[in-house]
């Protein structure tokens, strides 16, 4: 039986890995760019699988309560 060793090994693991994230970034590529081109945050929280986010929502504010008039 052939064996490459653990340099082998390595490299094996570190082309998987590669792979990995080069099919994590093709999945999501379409909603990134939408998300980066209106200023989102974009955090990764998995394997395919992001949370786009708008800082704008930051900056709103709840209006403070009217109260109702009785007539």
């Amino acid at each position: 039986m052939y064996s490459q060793g653990t340099k082998g090994l390595s490299r094996i693991k570190s082309r998987i890995r590669e792979l990995i994230a080069w099919a994590d970034r093709e999945i999501c590529m379409e909603p990134d760019e939408f998300a980066f081109r209106r200023d989102w945050t974009v955090s990764k929280s998995g394997f395919g699988a992001r949370t786009y986010r708008d800082p704008r929502f930051d900056q709103l504010r709840v209006m403070p309560r009217v109260p109702e008039e009785v007539s």
